[in-house]
């Protein structure tokens, strides 16, 4: 039998829909692969075979580059991070718990700003004075609306060639965002509840869906996201705007908390470091901290 080369575009239970060329291949994982431990994820490369008669045979994952546990995705190039101006609220504080656990994978980060036709002007001048500092770390800051989508001009060479992931809150619009660069998607949107301020996850599984040149995945996962797998010596260095100064620091292994003469705290005491940042990255710390171990 002749091995081919794949990429999975999307699991249902058992069965992988394997990309190769322009065909879609319908295919099982081989039997050893549950004892061996090897969960073939969304976007791996995978050898398969392929008998003319039943499903074909994956039978080797290729190496990854990285890899999420929740959304269970590989080799990705870029999150795509969507926050609602309101219903439910902008939230800097979840902003930064992404941008710090997304960080540590090292993968690239673009911000979508949604919903904002309906927040005050008011509300929207101060999130937009908060994305302006985000914007100067280097990422790249979009808004959009029903009525003011993002246009294609400006989204495609954001996707093209590259393999994203959509993020954020339940009921923020992550579906609604895609929706309005391809209608022709019609994926299922649910409406926010008012008693709980947030929305239902609509989105039931991962699949990647071609957009432009690239390939986008709608999740259902990515909606709490914790530092089980992250140590503090990796944190300290997810914090785009810490490692701007943090070579002046007095320790080479500072953690920029209770250290002496450390340029990051005196960064913050400046006004050059946003003190929100520094408190949720002290908050982290004190999770990772806290948490129990692993066997």
């Amino acid at each position: 039998m002749t091995t081919n080369v794949g990429q999975i575009r999307k699991i249902n239970r058992d069965v992988y829909e394997v990309q190769a060329g322009e065909e879609i291949v319908l295919c099982m994982g081989r039997g050893v692969f549950r004892k061996r431990k090897i969960h073939p994820k969304v976007g791996d490369l995978v050898d398969y075979e392929e008998d003319g008669d039943n499903l074909a045979l994956i039978t080797h994952v290729h190496e990854r580059k990285n890899e999420l546990v929740r959304p269970p995705i590989a080799n990705l190039d870029q999150v795509i991070l969507v926050f609602s101006a309101v219903e439910p609220a902008f939230s800097v504080h979840l902003l930064d718990r992404f941008l710090a656990v997304i960080e540590a994978y090292h993968v690239e980060v673009l911000i979508c700003l949604t919903k904002t036709d309906l927040a005050s002007e008011e509300e929207l001048i101060d999130i937009r004075k908060t994305l302006q500092y985000y914007e100067a770390l280097g990422y790249t800051v979009l808004e959009t609306n029903p009525t003011a989508p993002v246009s294609h001009e400006v989204m495609r060479p954001l996707i093209n060639g590259k393999i994203s992931v959509l993020a954020g809150q339940s009921g923020v619009g992550k579906s609604t965002f895609l929706n309005s660069l391809f209608p022709e998607l019609d994926l299922e949107t649910a409406h926010i509840s008012a008693a709980l301020g947030r929305g239902k996850h609509t989105t039931r599984h991962v699949e990647l869906i071609r957009i432009y040149d690239g390939w986008i995945a709608d999740s259902p996962g990515f909606s709490s996201l914790d530092f089980q797998t992250i140590e503090k010596e990796e944190l300290r260095f997810s914090f785009r705007d810490f490692n701007e100064v943090s070579d002046h620091c007095r320790f080479t292994s500072c953690l920029h908390l209770k250290e002496p003469k450390c340029a990051v705290k005196e960064a913050v005491e400046a006004g050059d470091i946003m003190q929100t940042r520094y408190d949720h990255y002290v908050q982290f710390m004190n999770e990772i901290s806290e948490r129990k171990p692993r066997y």
